[in-house]
């Protein structure tokens, strides 16, 4: 299995494409492909990359200016020059508001599928949101054991807003198991809410 590692730190758009896009073109069999840069919209171009390849990918941020996507690769991709493309940030001016970890009414084994299948939807749209908010019931979204951590971390990596209620964390005894993001307090939850362009609630 070939495992390859690429750093881009520093390197400016197009550059980490081409690295990425020159180190599929060299694979002979199954493995990884890691990229690191250092800015989200690297990211973001990296996972459209991974996205329009059907590649299984997952991003995660390893510091405020240290950003990594693995890709999962079965073995020659066909790359052309139309897949080395820039694009602009692509979260939109919209949040997602985040309260309970069961989606819907009826049967709460099957609400708990569905928020799972709502959070990794809202991770494959063409344009991300620009914040979410987690609170009550919520808040145990982003937390250690969460199905859901990984989907939100790959969105955090390409500079989705993270947020969780800390009342509530500490409401539910989660205030240590934070996994993903970082917490906030009622009045950025409202200010947020109200300077946003639209808000999508589950």
């Amino acid at each position: 299995m070939a495992n390859v590692k690429i750093n881009a730190v520093g390197d400016q758009c197009p550059v980490p494409v081409v690295k990425a896009t020159k180190a599929l073109k060299e694979f002979r069999e199954a493995g990884t492909l890691e990229v690191q840069v250092d800015n989200e919209i690297a990211i973001q171009n990296l996972t459209r990359l991974a996205n329009s390849k059907k590649l299984k990918h997952s991003s995660e941020k390893l510091s405020d200016e240290l950003y990594k996507i693995t890709m999962q690769v079965e073995g020659p991709v066909e790359m052309s020059e139309a897949d080395i493309n820039c694009a602009v940030d692509n979260r939109g001016d919209f949040v997602v508001a985040i309260d309970t970890d069961i989606m819907g009414r009826g049967s709460d084994e099957l609400g708990k599928t569905l928020m799972k299948g709502f959070i990794f939807a809202v991770s494959q749209l063409e344009t991300l949101p620009k914040t979410m908010l987690f609170y009550n019931g919520g808040a145990k979204l982003t937390t250690e054991g969460s199905v859901s951590v990984e989907d939100l971390k790959n969105m955090e990596a390409q500079g989705v807003e993270i947020l969780t209620c800390g009342t509530c964390l500490n409401f539910y005894g989660l205030t240590d198991k934070l996994a993903v993001g970082g917490v906030t307090n009622m009045y950025t939850i409202v200010e947020k809410l109200a300077s946003a362009g639209k808000v999508i609630k589950p």
